[in-house]
């Protein structure tokens, strides 16, 4: 058996910016064959954002795939915004996107925070999700979040911690999230880029099982990082306007959707207990723990499987 490797670089064959309400307007693009099987593509974060790559996870003659970076994210306006932005009108806006590509159903693919957003989707628009491809899966519970955010993965990289917390006072540091939104809401600018490059490269420097210099200097941009730290940390801080353990418990919703979790037995921002759950709460999913793997949808094995859901999805016969 190979590894299933990216399919050759496109170009979308239609973007551009839809208002959604509330003052946002984001940004999307087609890409494929037109009328092909319908595809959406959630990125992680939240406020991470797309790339080419994104884009080659689909076989461009089966797939006609949106993609589209939400509120506040990339080259959605307005930047960085907070106002209206939570799970839950991110999960209309993925309907009005359904509803502008004029297809009743869609394959919908999710990693990390995009899984979230992905079982969030599928729970509460069950009839519009032909297939779930969901990759390093994330509930946001309070464990989840008090594992990387407070004391667990702390453990395994005290370099990079160290360097984390580095902004914030040790009088703050019992709750590293209400510190962090503190400064990320702030009216001091320069405080403002200092502690989303600090919060994003934490993030860039734990996602892969070996170090990718590419990865984390994307993370250590101004212009990404503060989008990216000040939606993720709005977010995470309001548990994604979840119940506790929400996406887990209602995972039964999901009976009868064909659905795989593909998740890195090394992932560290998000653990394998979580993924493993979901599998025992969804019925007919099937699970790929990728071993030598970290997070990211780069790493070989996770790629791989990611690839091969897709070809099957589409029905193509995969070796």
């Amino acid at each position: 058996m190979t590894l299933r490797q990216l399919y050759p670089a496109i170009e979308p064959y239609a973007s551009g910016h839809l208002a959604v309400g509330d003052g946002h307007e984001i940004y999307w693009e087609r890409c494929g064959t037109p009328g092909a099987k319908p595809a959406v593509f959630l990125h992680g974060g939240p406020g991470s954002t797309l790339s080419p790559n994104h884009r080659r996870l689909f076989d461009p003659t089966l797939y006609d795939v949106l993609l589209f970076e939400q509120r506040g994210a990339g080259r959605s306006r307005p930047h960085a915004s907070l106002d209206a932005n939570t799970t839950w009108h991110l999960v209309a806006d993925i309907e009005r996107l359904r509803e502008m590509a004029g297809v009743e159903q869609w394959l919908v693919f999710g990693g990390s925070w995009g899984s979230t957003l992905a079982l969030a989707y599928a729970q509460t628009h069950r009839d519009r999700v032909s297939e779930l491809v969901v990759r390093g899966i994330y509930a946001l519970t309070k464990a989840e979040l008090d594992w990387y955010y407070q004391f667990g993965v702390s453990e395994m990289f005290p370099d990079k911690w160290e360097r984390f917390v580095a902004p914030i006072p040790e009088v703050e540091r019992g709750d590293l999230m209400a510190a962090y939104r503190k400064r990320l809401v702030g009216d001091d600018p320069a405080e403002q880029i200092r502690c989303a490059k600090a919060w994003s490269l934490w993030e860039g420097e734990t996602i892969t099982l070996l170090p990718e210099p590419a990865l984390s200097a994307q993370h250590d941009g101004d212009h990404f990082a503060l989008a990216f730290a000040r939606i993720e940390n709005h977010y995470f801080t309001h548990a994604g306007w979840l119940e506790e353990g929400q996406l887990i418990r209602d995972a039964g919703r999901l009976a009868g959707i064909p659905g795989v979790i593909i998740h890195g037995r090394y992932d560290m921002p998000c653990p394998l207990r979580t993924a493993w759950n979901l599998h025992k709460a969804w019925p007919g999913s099937k699970l790929h723990i990728i071993e030598g793997a970290g997070h990211a949808y780069t790493e070989p094995g996770i790629l791989d499987q990611l690839i091969r859901a897709t070809d099957h999805y589409a029905g193509k016969v995969v070796q």
